[in-house]
């Protein structure tokens, strides 16, 4: 990494515990933000609530095949990873930048042996088809842009598709103004698929 990327880069830890137990488990995450607007590679909230969800049922994940689509600082996968799932990180294949971000963040987790993947939504490559049957595909706040939307929808309806038994969990934030005083909203969803449809 170059001293101009160093200087644009921080890291941020997220600490994620369990309440209400006699016996508290906790985890700490650090992940590496590009401070630079253009990258728009920093945690966003939608980040945080999916990692909180993955967090809250870590005890579904030890050893369970984790996909996270559009993984850009990769905090869900991260944690699933933390929680013993065999995760597959992927970002757009046509952003080397995103995927460099992907390998820090495993890197300053202790997961530098995690497959970080090219992953162009709405195009079926040759290293899709190789991913292994899925039990969890994550993703954060993917439901961004609308021009996206189809290729989003392409790419999960293949993945869920492929893998039978695959759930898709996911976070997506309400951008539409709906009054000046309400914040946005964070909401977290989990789809499934069977041999007819997929339902959220």
């Amino acid at each position: 990494m170059s001293e101009a990327e160093e200087l644009r880069t921080g890291l941020k830890q997220f600490k994620f515990e369990d309440e209400g137990q006699t016996e508290s488990q906790s985890l700490i995450v650090s992940i590496p933000e590009v401070v630079d607007p253009q990258y728009g590679m920093y945690v966003w909230p939608c980040a945080v609530v999916l990692a909180q969800y993955v967090w809250g049922h870590k005890e579904e994940l030890g050893g369970k095949d984790v996909l996270e689509i559009g993984s850009g600082v990769s905090l869900p996968g991260v944690v699933a990873a933390k929680c013993g799932a065999h995760v597959i990180l992927s970002d757009d294949a046509e952003r080397p930048q995103c995927l460099e971000n992907c390998r820090r963040s495993c890197e300053a987790n202790g997961l530098s042996d995690m497959r970080v993947m090219g992953l162009t939504w709405g195009r079926i490559s040759p290293d899709m088809l190789l991913l292994p049957p899925l039990d969890v595909i994550l993703g954060s706040d993917v439901f961004y842009e609308p021009e996206d939307f189809e290729d989003v929808l392409v790419t999960i309806s293949f993945l869920l598709r492929r893998s039978n038994r695959a759930q898709f969990w996911m976070t997506y934030q309400e951008r539409r103004l709906v009054h000046r005083s309400s914040p946005p909203q964070v909401e977290p969803a989990v789809c499934s698929h069977s041999s007819r449809s997929i339902s959220c």
